[in-house]
């Protein structure tokens, strides 16, 4: 009788599954030789090219991230979702597509799933049924399954550049206008401290590493992040992540440990990747003993709205409203917002300065919005200038950032 041609990535779920109870009983690695003896222990014969299909298939889906390794092989891919067995997304640049990557069935998402998070040293199952993790090629991971998640596992992988792109790459993306790179070297020149506010994705963290990357190299980075995706072409940086508990609940490091520790490690420029609770309280504070140049990311929906998000975060963590605008206003000087078109192109859309009210209360004011030419001025512009000091770099500044 003539066999079937079966291939490794057409190979039955319940014949994979066979397989995968052989070589976990036996403990070896899913070698063509190994796979090739468990389907000869179930009574299947198949030839080389069908062995080794198979193989790879086991290979992919035990070390590496099964079906998605393709996708995130890809340079241009940025983020990977999984929302059920047949719907597979990524992001390019240029909003969600739809790809033709599937898996067998949500127990397959699962599987990976759990794999992945095994990976990233922590737990996913039934007790704890998400996760938020970077894997160790620095891919971030956020997995949520059943019953928190509606029928399959839900899957988020966000792709870390191994290198982080150049304000002059961002310049050619769209992200900078033409002629922003000079303001915003000049910012960093001056020594502002800043924050880079947006939505998720917008690329905040993207902006925030190259712009690190035009510090001196003579100065000291030091990092405080939840999830370390910050990589800054820089010849000194100290990077620290935050750390879950463990099943005994002990060991837990939180994003206000890690600032703490930053100010005693001599930081040139200290960063926290994302404020988002007590830690900005510290972070404020120690803007305010003499590290200038501090900067980090914050989630809201404009700069305008910056302020009162960091008084939410702060009031939640003991400060009070006038104290926190206290330290504000003395702690950050620039909010740069990024949005997201609906094209899916990121781009800084606004560029706002801090100052106080009659009441005391910080509000940001407009210095420079988007403009597809070049930033255009707004009524901040003036003090945005005189922030940065040098009165012959701001003519130049005048010359290529607006018209």
């Amino acid at each position: 009788m003539r066999r079937p041609t079966v291939t490794g990535a057409g190979m039955p779920p319940a014949l994979l599954d066979g397989v995968r109870r052989w070589l976990a009983e036996s403990g070896a690695e899913p070698t063509p030789a190994r796979v090739a003896q468990a389907l000869r222990d179930q009574g299947r014969v198949l030839g080389d090219a069908e062995v080794l299909g198979a193989a790879q298939q086991l290979r992919s889906e035990l070390v590496g991230s099964g079906p998605l390794d393709r996708l995130l092989a890809d340079t241009s891919v940025t983020d990977v979702l999984v929302s059920a067995p047949d719907r597979v997304w990524v992001d390019r640049g240029g909003g969600l597509e739809l790809t033709d990557v599937s898996f067998p069935d949500a127990m397959a998402v699962r599987r990976l799933a759990q794999r992945l998070a095994a990976v990233a040293g922590r737990r996913l199952d039934d007790a704890r049924p998400w996760v938020d993790a970077r894997l160790p090629d620095g891919t971030r991971l956020h997995a949520v399954l059943p019953p928190v998640a509606v029928g399959c596992a839900c899957l988020s992988l966000r792709v870390v550049r191994p290198r982080a792109f150049t304000l002059d790459e961002l310049v050619a993306a769209g992200t900078v206008p033409p002629g922003g790179d000079r303001v915003l070297r000049a910012l960093l020149d001056a020594r502002l401290s800043f924050l880079v506010s947006g939505g998720t994705g917008s690329g905040k963290t993207t902006l925030l590493s190259a712009l690190l990357g035009l510090v001196g190299p003579d100065e000291r980075i030091v990092l405080a992040e939840d999830s370390a995706e910050l990589r800054p072409d820089h010849p000194h940086v100290v990077r620290l992540e935050t750390r879950p508990a463990n099943q005994e609940g002990a060991g837990l490091v939180t994003l206000e440990d890690l600032v703490r520790q930053a100010l005693r490690m001599r930081p040139d420029r200290l960063v926290v990747g994302e404020a988002r609770g007590s830690e900005v309280v510290h972070l404020l504070a120690a803007l305010n003993t003499g590290h200038e140049g501090g900067s980090g990311t914050v989630h809201a929906n404009a700069a305008a709205d910056v302020p009162a998000r960091l008084e939410a975060l702060g009031t939640a963590a003991g400060l009070d409203r006038l104290a926190l605008h206290s330290q504000l206003a003395a702690a950050l000087s620039v909010v740069l917002h990024l949005v997201r078109d609906r094209t899916g192109r990121r781009r800084i859309a606004e560029v706002h300065v801090l100052e106080r009210d009659p009441s005391g209360l910080v509000r940001t004011v407009p210095a420079l919005r988007w403009g597809p030419e070049t930033f255009v001025y707004e009524r901040g512009w003036e003090r945005l200038r005189g922030l940065l000091r040098a009165p012959d770099r701001g003519r130049g500044l005048r010359e290529g950032a607006g018209g």
